[in-house]
């Protein structure tokens, strides 16, 4: 498939309340949050016709804007009836779905208070973030150079756009080297999370993944838990430095782009998708598609 600039494409945007030609959705160059990053996002997927956990990411996308200090000018219930709009006006009935929120250009400054927020929402066809074959193998990741700041620095816990740039960086560099992605520590030197998905490792038939104190408390990473839990397998949420990973037997990395995605290797370690991974791999492309029903919050 040839490669398709994002902003040379047919369709349409759903931006601040209005549909909008694809090549026409534009913001000016001095747009606050081009200069001083002050956007958040949301990535969705839409499975034949639903998109999964469409109110909880339009929550998220509400709370990660707050945690920067501005407001949504749209409701959570108005968000999700234009995502679902969106994706009708695409045609599309199995996508992804990506809204944003910014501040606009009305003032140049640190300071903010004159800008307005706006909000824009694309669709587009993206079948899978890893290819099948890898994923049945297990994706490979370097360490990165980067780790994920202090929430006391950054306002850790909200998808922002900013928080992104260093993930970017990494995952740019574990390419290069010729892995797929990047794990990447946290300020106190424990283990993260990979540069866009949550991470998990398995040891003695139980799950053990990193709290969500100073990373980003994914939507497919609760929902996994979620399963895993229905199964009788147990979650251990908890702190655990790089060197831990040598007593770990699988590991598999979670997220709306990534879905469960097994991991072959982390650096120096390495480990062997089986059957603890790959079943919740398959229980959750089954539930996503509507062929298993959603288990109970723990």
């Amino acid at each position: 498939m040839s490669f398709v600039p994002f902003d040379d494409r047919d369709g349409w945007i759903w931006q601040d309340g209005e549909f909008v030609p694809w090549r026409d959705a534009k913001t000016h160059v001095l747009t606050h949050a081009l200069h001083y990053g002050t956007s958040v996002f949301e990535g969705e997927r839409m499975y034949a016709g639903e998109i999964f956990k469409l109110t909880e990411h339009s929550e998220r996308l509400h709370r990660s804007a707050n945690l920067l200090d501005f407001e949504i000018p749209f409701s959570v219930a108005e968000i999700d009836q234009a995502c679902k709009e969106t994706c009708a006006k695409a045609g599309l009935d199995d996508c992804y779905i990506r809204p944003v929120a910014f501040r606009g250009p009305e003032q140049v400054s640190v300071s903010a208070f004159k800008t307005r927020t706006h909000v824009a929402i694309a669709v587009w066809e993206w079948p899978s973030y890893f290819d099948p074959e890898t994923k049945a193998r297990g994706i490979k990741l370097e360490w990165a150079k980067w780790r994920r700041p202090d929430p006391l620095t950054a306002p850790s816990t909200s998808k922002a756009a900013g928080l992104y740039m260093i993930c970017t960086m990494a995952k740019m560099a574990a390419e290069r080297n010729g892995f797929s992605d990047a794990m990447m520590l946290d300020w106190r030197g424990y283990v993260a999370e990979a540069t866009g998905a949550n991470v998990f490792f398995v040891r003695d038939g139980e799950l053990h993944t990193p709290p969500v104190d100073a990373i980003l408390d994914g939507i497919t990473r609760r929902t996994v838990i979620q399963l895993a839990e229905a199964k009788g397998i147990k979650v251990n949420v908890r702190l655990f430095k790089p060197e831990e990973l040598a007593t770990f037997s699988e590991c598999f990395v979670t997220g709306t782009a990534a879905e469960v995605t097994p991991v072959s290797q982390i650096g120096e370690y390495a480990f062997k998708p089986a059957a603890l991974s790959l079943g919740l791999m398959e229980d959750y492309g089954r539930l996503v598609r509507g062929q298993l029903s959603t288990p109970a919050a723990a």
